[in-house]
């Protein structure tokens, strides 16, 4: 099948559309490739016109500029298929699939390790880049490989051990490397019952302390350990602080929330502001969680 490529890459195309935050400026260029085919006609788009590449999943982790982003945005939320294979536990994703629904298919089949990422938002390539986690467990606790398509064309079939994970992060964060699929180990054959009451007990408890009415992108900052960043944050009293329509939640203060209007340098400069009343009362240094992406 031939490749019309002026119908998949569009210019100017508004991102906060494709962001949880529902803020951020256009993509220069932008597509949303379905298949590999159409994914590798995206690189070879890319490197004949030779302009930056960013890539994009559910949107669910980034804060995108006002100004919006120059050079080419592919975003993979349609970049979709997964398998179980029950013989082995193995779980393998292409980067588009939203790793909630994964974890509720997981453990609908009886298969225990998933259950601690019902609610989180994202795809499984987002998941892989940051080591998302919750409830004390994370994705490199499960990963057998990831594969990555450099922005060379390059693809290469990497380990958690090459992926250097830590807190929150792994060297795919900054590098020219996109994770296009993801190989998981499950543990099969425990009770469907069981699994299925573990990952409803921690949407239930997500649902209560964490704010789901508005758009945000999740907690903010990392926590630096052993405090959290919610509870640095609210002893200061700074919950339903705002900057424009940026408002810090009142129900988990480790979440910003756009209360209608907000523009991404509202949320910018409302991250900078609890930066500042942190490291000055608990000279603590928070990190951010969420990723900026454009000029700021």
């Amino acid at each position: 099948m031939t490749i019309k490529i002026n119908q998949l890459i569009q210019s100017q195309i508004s991102l906060a559309n494709y962001t949880s935050y529902r803020v951020g400026g256009n993509a220069q260029w932008y597509a949303a490739p379905k298949n590999w085919e159409q994914l590798e006609a995206c690189f070879d788009w890319y490197q004949a016109q030779d302009v930056p590449l960013t890539l994009l999943g559910a949107g669910s982790n980034l804060l995108i500029s006002d100004r919006g982003i120059s050079g080419l945005t592919i975003c993979t939320r349609h970049f979709r298929n997964y398998q179980f294979e029950s013989d082995n536990g193995l779980l393998i994703a292409d980067a588009g699939e939203p790793i909630a629904k994964l974890a509720w298919k997981a453990a609908k089949r009886g298969f225990k390790g998933l259950e601690w990422a019902v609610g989180i938002p994202g795809t499984i390539g987002g998941a892989v880049v940051m080591n998302a986690g919750a409830h004390q467990q994370s994705l490199s606790d499960i990963l057998v490989s990831a594969t990555v398509l450099s922005t060379d064309g390059t693809i290469e079939v990497l380990t958690p051990e090459d992926l250097e994970f830590s807190y929150r992060t792994s060297n795919l964060q900054g590098s020219n490397k996109f994770v296009v699929r993801a190989t998981l180990k499950l543990q099969p054959g425990f009770s469907k019952q069981e699994i299925m009451e573990l990952a409803s007990n921690n949407w239930t408890q997500r649902k209560t302390t964490q704010p789901y009415h508005l758009p945000s992108c999740g907690s903010v900052f990392r926590n630096p350990y052993p405090q959290a960043a919610g509870w640095l944050i609210e002893q200061l009293g700074l919950k339903g602080h705002k900057i424009g329509d940026a408002q810090i939640a009142q129900r988990h203060a480790n979440f910003i929330l756009n209360c209608g209007a907000a523009q991404a340098s509202d949320i910018f400069q409302l991250i900078r502001y609890i930066q500042e009343k942190v490291e000055y009362h608990w000279s603590v240094s928070l990190e951010p969680e969420v990723k900026l992406v454009g000029e700021f």
